[in-house]
């Protein structure tokens, strides 16, 4: 079956032994809308904060982001099947800056990713592809260190983030924000941090 993605520039691309390629691509607000909405009105997905918009709003929401500077959003495909929705911002432009020391060389992740195929969960399957980000916001986009802030309910997330390597820094009340394009309710988040000389060691 062919790759309906191959036609899109992938801004970084891996192959894992055992595991499949690994493609992450610039988000299309308006060609992935269906993929996104299904995944963000799961209840599975309560954390991501959009469970009651519509498809419109989500694409709204993108088109938004997609004219930022500090957040992007991307698709990551799998062997040709979208598995996860991946955004990196910019800490001090965001309100996660607000509760921890920003330092150089720091991007926030926040990562959905897709429900568990027909053969349900797969043992490791979320680790090797949270390996493909990890190397391509770190030594990819040349950074130090990823902060991700789960809420704090989440315990999935957390314990993921934990296999992976990252150490658990404060909780905090990220704050409430209303803008015309943006409404993000007060969270209270777990944050974790994930340095690149321990992902990495040379």
């Amino acid at each position: 079956m062919p790759d309906p993605y191959d036609t899109r520039t992938a801004v970084h691309e891996q192959h894992l032994d055992g595991y499949g390629t690994v493609r992450i691509l610039p988000l299309d607000p308006h060609a992935d809308a269906d993929v996104v909405h299904r995944w963000v009105r799961a209840e599975r997905a309560v954390f991501w904060g959009m469970n009651g918009l519509g498809r419109e709003q989500v694409t709204e929401i993108y088109t938004h982001m997609a004219g930022l500077d500090t957040h992007h959003a991307f698709l990551v495909v799998k062997d040709g099947e979208p598995v996860a929705l991946l955004q990196t911002y910019e800490p001090q432009a965001d309100r996660v800056g607000e509760c921890y020391e920003v330092r150089d060389g720091d991007i926030g992740v926040h990562l959905l990713l897709a429900p568990a195929g027909e053969g349900g969960a797969r043992p490791g399957w979320s680790q090797s592809l949270l390996a493909v980000v990890n190397a391509y916001v770190l030594p990819g986009l040349g950074r130090h260190r990823i902060v991700v802030d789960p809420d704090v309910r989440n315990d999935k997330a957390i314990a993921r983030f934990l296999r992976q390597g990252f150490e658990t820094g404060p909780v905090v009340v990220l704050p409430e924000i209303e803008v015309p394009d943006v409404y993000l309710p007060e969270k209270t988040a777990q944050l974790a941090f994930l340095e690149r000389t321990a992902a990495f060691p040379t």
